[in-house]
C-alpha cells in the first residue's frame, strides 16, 4: 500500500471516536458535552461503567495498531508516522468535528507493532499515576520517557516513533478543549502536567 494511503487509513481508523459511540450506546450520553468534555476512556468510565469501557478500550487499542501494521516492518519510518496519524485522528477526530481523546490507547496499540516497551512504559505510567492521585502527571512522566527509553531499546526508530506520537498527545494536552481563562502561562503549564486548567486537589 502507498505511503500516503498508509497515513490517510491510519488517521480515520484513528478518529473512530469508540468511547463516545460506547457512551450514546450505553447511557445516551455525548462525551463532549460532560465532564471535561474529553472523549476518552476515563470519560466513559465515569457515565457508563466498566464493560463499556473494556470493550471501547480494546478497540481504541487496536485502531492504534492498524496504520503500522498496514505499513510493515519494512518501513519503519512510516510506521512511526502512521502511529503517530492515528493519535491525532484519534485526537481531533473529523467524527466528533475536532473534538476527542488524549491518545493513550491508541498509542499503546502502536507501540505493540513498533516498539512494544512503548506500550508498557505508557501502562505504568497511568497505573503509577492512579495509585499516587495523579494519573494525569503519570501519563505525562511516561509521555515525555517514551523518547528516551525507545531511543535506547530500538534505536533512532524507536526515537523516531516516539517522537511521533508524543507530539500530538502533549500537543492536546497543551491545546485541551477550549482557549484558557485567566493568565495563559500557568493554565497552559497546568494543562501540559495535570491535563486541566486548575489545580487538582486530593
Amino acid at each position: 500500500m502507498h505511503g500516503v494511503l498508509v497515513v490517510v487509513v491510519a488517521f480515520l481508523a484513528g478518529a473512530i471516536p469508540f468511547s463516545n459511540l460506547a457512551a450514546r450506546r450505553t447511557a445516551g450520553v455525548d462525551l463532549r458535552e460532560v465532564g471535561t468534555g474529553t472523549v476518552s476512556g476515563t470519560s466513559l468510565f465515569r457515565v457508563a461503567g466498566f464493560v463499556p469501557l473494556a470493550v471501547a478500550g480494546v478497540c481504541d487499542v487496536a485502531k492504534g495498531s492498524v496504520g503500522p501494521l498496514l505499513a510493515g516492518s519494512d518501513r519503519p519510518g512510516l510506521a512511526a508516522l502512521a502511529g503517530g496519524a492515528a493519535v491525532a485522528g484519534h485526537n481531533w477526530s473529523p467524527f466528533l468535528r475536532g473534538a476527542g481523546g488524549r491518545g493513550i490507547s491508541p498509542a499503546m496499540g502502536a507501540f505493540l507493532v513498533v516498539a512494544w516497551p512503548g506500550t508498557v512504559l505508557l501502562a505504568a505510567g497511568m497505573v503509577l499515576g492512579k495509585a499516587a492521585g495523579h494519573t494525569a502527571l503519570g501519563a505525562f512522566v511516561a509521555e515525555v520517557a517514551l523518547l528516551p527509553v525507545l531511543a535506547v531499546t530500538h534505536g533512532r526508530d524507536g526515537a523516531l516513533a516516539a517522537l511521533a506520537v508524543a507530539v500530538p498527545m502533549l500537543t492536546k494536552r497543551v491545546v485541551g478543549n477550549a482557549p484558557p481563562a485567566g493568565d495563559r502561562g500557568r493554565t497552559y503549564l497546568r494543562r501540559l502536567l495535570f491535563d486541566r486548567d486548575d489545580l487538582p486537589s486530593r
